[in-house]
């Protein structure tokens, strides 16, 4: 509560700020490096445990080596999020950044390597605990960062997993998770004073990243320590948002053919405001679920077995009726959107097996009849519908080369028509050939056909033919490709 308002003043004052566009939802510039008000009391409270001559600081120090790892990694991930406030990093930069500490964590034994199901059945996952920690850990981050989106929405669900997690600690007898959580709950309760709605400063990709990077790493701790799946499924529930959040944004860019790193307005927040909620109203809803999610976790700390399993696919399956509910997530347009990516995928696998089969023919065409003969099966196999050049003869005149059928009455609907340049050997402008491409149901489709043919005329063209004569000697070609060859 006393470093926000400095941060607030120095972020105005240097010009880190956060200019609204079309993705944001605030209206005025705000400065956004309050990640460094969550960062500072957390280290300092959690640093100055190492040394306390007591109970809590022998048990610090008898794993100081990982607390340290931990801290260190932390600080490293804050720094690459504050880079990143004061000038923007590619997102493959930041992801490189995550895997790395991630990797760094996961080297000093921070690993999920088993999960214990039932007393007499515990899951060894081996060389799996790896990759799957690597995956919960960058993934976690990541969520985190991509809920940041409302006045308060990170900070406040966030605020809540650390309160579960010194929950989970304390039950499992855990004093070093309390201390670390704790400091951060604090320092998040301290930050929200001045990030809930309307905010007066927001907490950047430094805080974001930070949040997300050490609730996962201090999870995966806890449920080492535990030895108990509940410690491993609670943290689950209570970032069930921000991780369901991430998974059906990035499956909506793939379904969009966009990359899943790309910023978009179809965030669980986003869904809320568009049904009609003000930003007050949506951040409550979000505490809301984050909230029942908990507490009906809660339970499972009181089971055994098959029955902490069956609560939490309950639970899960609330939060997915969550999404369901806002519109998030529609099982049909899903489905439709994989099958209308298959389609697309099949297409572009035929138009480019089509473009290299032409490109056979041009490897061997060593005149301007061949040249022009490649051009008509290169039509062929693509799909076109027309082909027409004028070229001039030795003698002057001029003749028209043409292949398909010219009717211009023919569905002109579905028909595109591009004029393609075609560099000539003589003085003067280029010819122009001009194209008809049948649509087939998609001008995506026409379009890309339109490009590879171009490509084709680029990369052989008449410049690069052998032969030194120009002009063709056979007569104007008006029948299909079938008939001419």
């Amino acid at each position: 509560m006393v470093l926000t308002p400095l941060m607030i003043f120095i972020g105005r004052r240097v010009g880190i700020i956060d200019i609204p566009d079309a993705r944001k939802v605030h209206s005025r510039p705000v400065p956004r490096i309050g990640g460094v008000a969550i960062f500072v009391p957390m280290m300092l409270l959690t640093v100055a445990a190492l040394f306390l001559h007591n109970s809590i600081g022998e048990k610090f120090r008898e794993i100081q080596t990982r607390v340290i790892v931990l801290l260190s990694a932390g600080t490293f991930i804050f720094l690459v999020g504050f880079i990143d406030d004061i000038k923007a990093l590619r997102a493959r930069i930041k992801l490189l950044c995550q895997l790395a500490a991630a990797l760094a964590v996961c080297a000093f034994g921070i690993r999920i390597t088993s999960v214990t199901i039932s007393e007499h059945f515990i899951l060894d996952l081996g060389w799996f605990s790896w990759p799957l920690t690597l995956l919960w850990i960058v993934g976690v981050t990541n969520a985190i960062n991509f809920i940041d989106g409302l006045d308060g929405l990170a900070a406040g669900i966030c605020a809540i997993a650390c309160g579960v997690m010194v929950v989970l600690s304390v039950h499992f007898g855990q004093p070093i998770m309390t201390v670390i959580m704790l400091s951060l709950a604090g320092a998040l309760t301290g930050f929200l004073f001045f990030n809930f709605n309307p905010a007066k400063i927001f907490m950047g990709d430094s805080g974001s990243l930070f949040l997300g990077f050490t609730l996962a790493s201090a999870s995966v701790m806890s449920a080492t320590k535990s030895q108990a799946i509940v410690g491993l499924t609670l943290p689950i529930l209570v970032l069930g948002i921000p991780i369901f959040d991430t998974l059906f944004s990035m499956l909506h860019r793939f379904l969009g053919r966009r990359s899943i790193f790309s910023p978009d307005r179809n965030h669980f927040h986003h869904r809320l405001l568009i049904l009609g909620l003000c930003q007050r109203h949506a951040i409550i809803v979000a505490y809301t679920v984050t909230l029942l999610a908990a507490m009906l976790g809660m339970f499972m700390m009181f089971t055994r077995n098959i029955q902490t399993i069956i609560i939490f696919i309950c639970i899960l399956l609330l939060i997915v009726l969550t999404f369901r509910v806002i519109g998030s997530v529609k099982l049909r347009e899903t489905i439709e959107g994989l099958q209308k990516k298959c389609a697309i995928n099949n297409q572009i696998k035929q138009e480019k097996e089509s473009f290299e089969k032409a490109q056979l023919h041009f490897y061997q065409a060593r005149s301007f009849d061949q040249w022009w003969q490649s051009l008509c099966l290169a039509a062929e196999y693509m799909n076109f519908k027309t082909l027409s050049m004028c070229v001039t003869n030795r003698d002057g005149t001029k003749r028209i080369l043409s292949w398909g059928e010219k009717n211009e009455d023919a569905e002109p609907q579905n028909l595109v028509k591009m004029v393609v340049p075609v560099a000539d050997r003589r003085s003067g402008p280029p010819l122009k050939l001009e194209v008809g491409v049948h649509t087939n149901g998609s001008l995506e489709s026409a379009g890309r056909r339109g490009t590879l043919f171009s490509r084709l005329i680029e990369e052989y063209g008449i410049t690069n033919l052998p032969s030194k004569t120009f002009v063709s000697e056979f007569a104007t070609v008006k029948q299909p490709i079938s008939a001419c060859c």
